[in-house]
């Protein structure tokens, strides 16, 4: 490679576009060193390439800033202005595996069990088909994106929006969260748009960040974390309102009495008007689009 000429006394130089060496260089730079005892030392590691410092107890705001920043930054560079999250169970089949699912079961209990999650396969299509309809808002003129799919990331209700999106062209983001068992993002998450996350708090923060819409559909302790944390930061002001939408009566209507918290006082009644009860794809969409009726949407700033 020809060396670069230094400008002689006199000459008028370029203003560039930085001064210092970019970290990326330098880092490079860094693992040619000569090997000897003081180059071996986990001390003499740039900092950012130290692992084992970065996992230190006493990192950990550090990791938390990073958690928030990467995926922050690569959905601004991919032109997302706002998303559409669907929350639910991991659990329920796909419709075509259902009678599968139910004839795999040994004891009566694990029947009954799979008969009801079974039922719950509709929840899939409708998922899929809710996912479709919000992929098909277009992009504008400034290349920004509105109301991109944004789920779990992980099988069952996440995969079937993810799909839906995908189906239909789209962009769609799977944040993934590592746990003890084997969790990977399923095969519809666009890759560039597949984060993974160790501290639960930051992945809920940014299923929320961009949120403009989500759908809850029937779903286990993750659900109820991420939907009742949800309605908290809306009915306490500390998020602006949004369609949060709920499928599945009957399910949620057996295992929460929301109508009893308000009769014994420890919400209020209006607290009830944050949630849209529907069962179909095209009541949810009917809903954000009366829930939006005037306001423009999002732009990329």
């Amino acid at each position: 490679m020809a060396k670069k000429k230094t400008p002689a006394a006199g000459e008028p130089q370029t203003i560039a576009a930085r001064k210092f060496r970019p970290a990326r260089q330098e880092a490079r730079d860094a693992e040619r060193a000569a090997e000897t005892p003081q180059t071996q030392s986990t001390a003499y590691r740039l900092a950012f390439q130290d692992t084992d410092f970065l996992l230190r107890e006493d990192l950990r705001p550090i990791r938390f800033q990073l958690e928030l920043l990467k995926p922050e930054l690569l959905l601004d560079e991919a032109r997302i202005r706002s998303t559409f999250v669907f929350y639910g169970s991991a659990r329920i089949p796909r419709p075509e595996q259902a009678d599968d699912f139910v004839d795999a079961a040994i004891t009566p209990a694990d029947r009954k069990i799979a008969e009801s999650l079974a039922a719950k396969a509709k929840y899939y299509d409708e998922a899929r088909k809710l996912a479709a309809i919000a992929a098909s808002v277009p992009v504008d003129d400034a290349g920004c994106r509105n109301f991109v799919v944004c789920s779990g990331g992980g099988p069952s209700i996440m995969e079937a929006a993810n799909r839906g999106a995908a189906e239909a062209g789209a962009p769609t983001i799977g944040l993934n969260i590592v746990l003890p068992h084997e969790q990977a993002p399923n095969v519809y998450v666009t890759p560039e748009l597949s984060f993974q996350f160790h501290y639960f708090a930051l992945r809920k923060m940014h299923f929320l960040l961009r949120a403009r819409a989500l759908a809850v559909f029937p779903g286990g302790f993750g659900t109820f974390d991420e939907f009742f944390e949800l309605l908290t930061l809306v009915q306490t002001g500390k998020m602006k309102p949004l369609p949060i939408l709920l499928f599945g009566k009957e399910f949620w209507t057996r295992v929460v009495n929301f109508d009893a918290l308000a009769e014994e006082g420890v919400i209020s009644p209006r607290d009830l008007d944050l949630i849209t009860w529907v069962e179909t794809a095209e009541e949810a969409w009917a809903a954000v689009d009366a829930f939006y009726a005037d306001s423009p949407l999002p732009t990329c700033g």
